[in-house]
């Protein structure tokens, strides 16, 4: 059959047609939900958002609420829309468009009645902001991701905590604090770690040293003395090296390091793996 047959011609067409004609039908139904949504009165628009909520359809509800907001930027309703279109967003996943949101909302209301909420919801957002699919998959170690975003979290749950401790939300803004700041210390001694099996014995000390003071109390306070202990010992400084071993026997007689069997590196398997390499750990330092 050649390319000018009239068969292959009319198949051509035919095909066109159809292609044509779906994507209009496509386009039509879109535009009849827009039209759909305009001149709906705003508490009807709300009640349909909220509804959407109520049944956990995320992405639908943000969607209503950002019309609501376009078709009736300012008033009773604009505050509530603003902090529900957050929700959603942030439940949706849409961590980047959530944080937007909010501040959106923080610079337009800073005194409103609920904005330890909003700061409460800008840390869970940034919390998550970090968490990839893979890490339900692999053994990914976060410590070892950017900490950027976690670090935002921690200054936002901070806020929660020190300016509207008296919130229904400052009790577990302490309390993710206190796990970002064991997942900070636990960056520091990956990090102290991975100089440490290099031979980098000075890097390894400096930075252990750094966890102790910038992080103490956190889980990896005793880890970070052994650093400086087995790091003193290579160096040859018997007399800092003593004073680790000093400090380790009494905040943790049981630590392996004093029995020679720390630290415990990586397993042949981990260091094949691209994404949790500890590696990691010093690049996104």
């Amino acid at each position: 059959m050649t390319p000018s047959s009239p068969r292959l011609r009319t198949l051509l067409l035919l095909l066109i047609v159809v292609v044509v004609g779906s994507g209009c039908a496509s386009i039509k139904k879109l535009w009849s939900f827009e039209k759909d949504k305009e001149g709906v009165p705003v508490a009807e628009l709300y009640e349909q958002g909220h509804r959407s909520i109520r049944e956990e359809r995320w992405n639908t509800a943000a969607e209503t609420f950002q019309r609501l907001l376009a078709q009736y930027p300012y008033g009773d309703y604009t505050e509530q829309a603003l902090m529900e279109t957050a929700y959603a967003q942030y439940k949706a996943g849409k961590h980047d468009d959530a944080i937007s949101t909010i501040d959106r909302f923080i610079r337009t209301y800073p005194t409103h009645r609920n904005i330890a909420y909003l700061y409460y919801l800008r840390g869970l957002s940034n919390s998550s902001r970090n968490t990839v699919f893979l890490s339900r998959v692999f053994d990914l170690e976060m410590s070892s991701r950017d900490l950027s975003a976690p670090q935002q979290a921690f200054n936002d749950f901070n806020i929660v905590a020190t300016r509207y401790p008296n919130s229904r939300y400052a009790a577990d803004a302490r309390e993710r604090m206190v796990a970002l700041r064991d997942q900070f210390s636990r960056h520091e001694i990956d990090t102290a770690l991975y100089y440490l099996r290099r031979g980098a014995w000075v890097a390894a000390a400096n930075r252990a040293r750094h966890l102790v003071e910038t992080y103490p109390q956190t889980q990896y306070q005793n880890d970070a003395v052994a650093v400086m202990a087995e790091a003193y010992t290579q160096l040859g400084n018997e007399t800092l090296a003593a004073d680790a071993r000093r400090v380790l026997e009494a905040n943790d007689p049981q630590h392996p390091w004093l029995d020679g069997d720390w630290p415990d590196y990586p397993s042949n398997f981990r260091k094949l793996n691209p994404f949790a390499g500890e590696k990691s750990a010093v690049e996104n330092d």
